[in-house]
């Protein structure tokens, strides 16, 4: 098989994996599985800041929401949802960041414009986390430097509480919300 045809198979093999995860949207499941811990380079109003998940847990549950690429349509409209949906997370104690593949100079722009100085988001240029995560874009982390849109809510001991992988944006706030709202309930 040429070089050419090597390409054109991955990236139809993407665009598949792309349409499907759009048709199928895929609702919060509950995991019993521990969730990597990391820390990242992140940006909260433009300004630069070093998240650590293991010392966000300590404040309450930790919204993770993986996206492809800033300042593209779904991922800006993302970032507008869990924007005004904060109340809502810091209400039942629970805190948001945002992960993608972008440098720490877009993450500081997209964290003062779209995310409206509300929730970080970190810089994994290098897809460490990303691929920790195993959301690569189509599992092809290697040929295309982007992740899938995943959103997890992590339980403070580091359960994985639930996964939501959907092309849309609105089921990664309001599926993370549910269940962040079901943990509250389940202490309170």
């Amino acid at each position: 098989m040429t070089s050419a045809r090597k390409t054109i198979v991955k990236v139809l093999a993407v665009a598949g994996h792309a349409l499907l995860s759009l048709v199928a949207g895929q609702p919060a499941q509950a995991q019993t599985t521990q969730a990597p811990d990391f820390t990242l380079q992140a940006a909260l109003g433009g300004k630069d800041m070093s998240f650590s998940l293991s010392q966000a847990l300590k404040k309450g549950p930790v919204v993770i929401f993986f996206y492809p690429k800033s300042f593209t349509s779904v991922c800006t409209e993302e970032a507008h949802l869990f924007a005004e949906a904060m109340d809502e997370f810091e209400k039942h104690g629970a805190s948001v960041i945002g992960i993608s593949a972008d440098n720490l100079e877009t993450q500081r722009q997209f964290s003062a414009s779209e995310c409206r100085d509300r929730f970080p988001v970190a810089a994994d240029p290098e897809m460490k986390v990303i691929k920790a995560y195993n959301v690569t874009f189509g599992g092809l982390g290697a040929v295309l430097p982007f992740s899938d849109r995943v959103s997890f809510v992590i339980a403070p001991d580091g359960r994985i509480l639930s996964r939501v992988k959907s092309g849309d944006a609105s089921p990664h706030v309001e599926k993370s919300l549910e269940a962040v709202k079901a943990f509250a309930a389940k202490k309170g």
